[in-house]
């Protein structure tokens, strides 16, 4: 293979590996009994569905049984279920947070999830889809945006907010008047797959932290 021939080569593997979708994890941050969480994950991952820049992941704190308890040493249970976790935050090139706010910030599931790991979140965009009550779960949001900017994450500035949830749903979860939250998850989507790609570039020229 003449240089010329190699050159060409490298930039088609690399166009490709630019162009390939962004793996983003959806975490569904609550698990409180009889929770609304389901509901807005299901209506964002309908936006995310045939997306030809995404393929998603759904991590819910409710399934994935983290201990609450912080030790170096975990049981070997605990141990399996921590590395299959790492694994999937560590393969993903973006987050998307699905929240409610609970007492004026963000459930402590999402705490914990987010304690045990700290390189799986670097360099990466996060985005925050929140839920609740007048405030639409916004307080939760800006809690999380400190809370991910300490572990080097990027928080996408559109979020995506429902302020009294419950009414903005009819029975089989869809959204009674979608326009707004239709273009305001489109902005999201957007920023976020920019990002990612962008960020995903950078550390394939430069590993982050080098």
């Amino acid at each position: 293979m003449d240089l010329t021939t190699a050159e060409t080569t490298a930039a088609t593997t690399d166009t490709a590996t630019a162009d390939a979708p962004l793996k983003v994890a959806v975490i569904l941050a609550s698990n409180r009994e009889g929770r609304f969480a389901p509901v807005v994950a299901r209506w964002f991952l309908s936006h995310t569905d045939g997306h030809p820049d995404v393929v998603t992941d759904l991590v819910d704190v409710a399934e994935v049984d983290l201990p609450t308890v912080h030790s170096y040493r975990p049981e070997p249970g605990a141990r399996d279920r921590l590395a299959e976790v790492a694994g999937r935050l560590a393969a993903a090139d973006a987050f998307v947070v699905v929240t409610p706010e609970y007492n004026h910030s963000y459930p402590a599931p999402l705490k914990n999830l987010i304690d045990w790991h700290h390189a799986e979140w670097q360099a990466k965009p996060v985005a925050f889809v929140s839920y609740g009550g007048v405030s639409g779960g916004l307080r939760a949001v800006e809690h999380l945006r400190q809370v991910f900017a300490e572990l080097h994450a990027v928080s996408i500035r559109d979020s995506v907010s429902f302020h009294n949830a419950g009414a903005l749903f009819d029975d089989e979860g869809n959204h009674r008047d979608p326009a707004g939250a239709d273009a305001a998850v489109k902005s999201q989507l957007d920023q976020l797959v920019w990002w990612g790609r962008a960020l995903r570039d950078a550390k394939e020229v430069r590993p982050y932290g080098s």
